[in-house]
């Protein structure tokens, strides 16, 4: 069985290896991490968005660093399943970034409502807003993460366009 092939959906199909998840925002981008079997999503760092070019930079770094089977990058869509021009914006940011790590793949996921599950689970747990700010696009690429994860856990195949996301 190759890497790329699973099993049915019952989980014993899912692929070994950590994976990066990036919630890219305009003035920062999230960046979270899973163990090798996939069980636990964490946060990573925070880095900043405005300079693409640096930006860009540092995750390269951190795909050398993690040295992940895979990036999900969240992929900004409206309620109704629609794009906009924030999800034009994360596809020229992902495929520019795409080009710098290869052969590590990239995947698009579904990220609806990651940054507003994140904002209610932070201040649920008392973080104040303004630091909040600083950690809610890492806690919304651990949300992304986790849900790439169930997907692949509940499908049997990686994450990505082609995987729709229930909830």
């Amino acid at each position: 069985m190759s890497d790329d092939t699973h099993a049915g959906g019952d989980g014993r199909g899912m692929r070994r290896g950590r994976r990066l998840a990036i919630d890219v925002g305009d003035a920062r981008i999230g960046v979270a991490s899973c163990d090798p079997d996939g069980i636990l999503a964490t946060p990573v760092e925070t880095v900043p968005g405005r300079d693409i070019p640096a930006a860009h930079r540092r995750l390269k770094q951190l795909v050398e660093e993690y040295e992940p089977i895979e990036v999900v990058v969240g992929l900004p869509r409206s309620l109704k399943g629609g794009e906009g021009p924030a999800a034009v914006k994360v596809r020229g940011f992902t495929q520019e970034l795409a080009r710098m790590i290869a052969p590590v793949p990239v995947r698009l996921v579904d990220e609806r409502m990651t940054t507003v599950t994140a904002s209610q689970g932070l201040r649920a747990s008392g973080v104040k807003s303004k630091k909040g700010r600083s950690v809610i696009d890492q806690a919304a690429a651990v949300i992304i993460l986790q849900q790439a994860l169930e997907s692949e856990r509940v499908s049997g195949k990686a994450p990505g366009e082609s995987v729709e996301v229930v909830i």
